[in-house]
């Protein structure tokens, strides 16, 4: 897929349609940037099921491909990865560019071929969300890094376990050090870890190879090295990001939307505010409904914070239906320092925010009126989706190719529950 394909693609809304019907949640994203490097550790073939259809999913092909893996990709159906003839540990620039999760490819390689090169990734811009974790846990493992012009090598004539203890939560941290260390001789601890569910997703993945990983889901994690790891099959979980994001749309919209194949305790801290504002959230083993209520909502104060509290992934989603409850919200961001980005769009279709440094203050208006808007990264786009599907009037929403870094088939999800939603170039 290439990188430019929907650079000149925009997506148009029109607004004031219910969203009703049910939904079925693809791949997490999340997971599938991981588990996709991870597969560079195995010593036999294989195959992931439920990936995601996405640019980022395409890029790590491209990436694997370069590295003299081959890959099998059958979009909406499986990969299998032979890693056997991998034998590069260098990515290029442009590849480097094209995800964030790029960075994990030093991980993967470091545990393969104990040398590994990789440029600053690339990705959405919510902020500098600086690598220096990364660094310090490849060091602690006995690797050599050097940063260089953007470049970053890393080479180790042998990675040992050791004792990692992390100054901060970091998701990517957590899932580098994983990797890295499940060939590593001996026995490497995590603490503060992240306990996010694609970290407990990549750590079930390496363990279905023949690893040995325990404490995933909590902030210490052991991770036991092996020589050999075999071949597996293996399905990722459903995507959080997209969840959340539906589970919003219905409610903005006063809809009624089910969501199949989906982790309803993934999503808590979101249903819990869902239900603070008057939205209706039931939920069973793997499907979550939302009905939405033709009272209007309740605003509510929200701080973002590591997993299990309330996800950043939504932040922008939630706001832009807490422009139109009854009320002022605060909003405090806590995790990345740029990720308001969509406020000014936000209020282009008419919202009241205010936003200074981590604090931003919705005050509820009457209505969303549609305008031009553009996207600034992923989250951001589907928020301006979000308000475009509530607001009265058509929407057009520029950059639209950031929102397919993540979310397979957005606009054919959404016009099967009932939206008036379409591509142009």
């Amino acid at each position: 897929m290439p990188d430019t394909m929907f650079m000149k693609e925009r997506m148009l809304i029109t607004g004031g349609h219910a969203l009703q019907g049910t939904v079925h949640i693809s791949g997490g994203k999340n997971t599938a940037v991981a588990v996709i490097p991870a597969t560079l550790l195995c010593d036999e073939p294989c195959t992931i099921e439920n990936l995601p259809d996405i640019s980022d999913v395409h890029a790590l092909v491209d990436i694997l491909c370069s590295l003299g893996a081959k890959v099998d990709y059958e979009p909406n159906r499986f990969m299998t990865v032979d890693p056997r003839p991998a034998e590069g540990w260098q990515v290029s620039y442009r590849d480097s560019q094209r995800l964030r999760a790029s960075y994990y490819l030093l991980g993967a390689l470091l545990g393969r071929r104990g040398q590994a090169e990789v440029y600053q990734p690339g990705g959405c811009e919510i902020g500098s969300r600086p690598i220096d974790q990364h660094l310090k846990g490849f060091r602690m493992l006995g690797a050599n890094v050097e940063q260089m012009g953007g470049r970053i090598k890393a080479k180790a004539d042998v990675l040992t376990g050791t004792d990692v203890v992390f100054d901060c939560v970091s998701v990517g941290a957590t899932i580098n050090v994983m990797l890295a260390a499940a060939k590593a001789h001996g026995t490497t601890i995590i603490y503060n870890a992240a306990k996010e569910p694609h970290v407990v997703d990549l750590a079930n993945f390496l363990n279905s190879m023949g690893a040995r990983v325990k404490g995933a889901g909590t902030d210490v994690i052991r991770i036991f090295g092996r020589d050999y790891l075999h071949g597996a099959n293996y399905t990722v979980i459903p995507d959080q990001i997209e969840t959340g994001t539906l589970m919003i749309a219905a409610a903005a919209t006063h809809g009624d939307v089910e969501l199949t194949g989906c982790i309803p305790t993934h999503m808590e801290a979101l249903s819990a505010k869902l239900l603070e504002m008057g939205a209706r959230v039931t939920e069973s083993d793997d499907t979550l409904r939302v009905r939405g209520t033709l009272c209007g909502y309740r605003g509510v104060n929200i701080k973002t914070q590591v997993y299990p509290g309330f996800p950043t992934d939504s932040q922008a989603a939630v706001m832009a239906m807490l422009s139109v409850a009854h009320g002022t919200s605060v909003m405090i961001e806590n995790i990345f320092e740029n990720r308001y980005r969509h406020v000014r769009e936000l209020c282009r279709l008419g919202a009241d925010i205010m936003t200074e440094g981590k604090v931003a203050v919705i005050k509820g208006v009457e209505t969303l009126t549609g305008a031009c808007v553009c996207a600034a990264d992923l989250r951001a786009g589907t928020a301006l989706a979000v308000a475009g599907l509530a607001a009265q009037g058509s929407t057009t929403i520029e950059n639209v190719c950031l929102i397919d870094r993540g979310w397979q088939d957005m606009e054919e999800k959404l016009r099967s529950l009932g939206a008036d939603i379409r591509r142009e170039s």
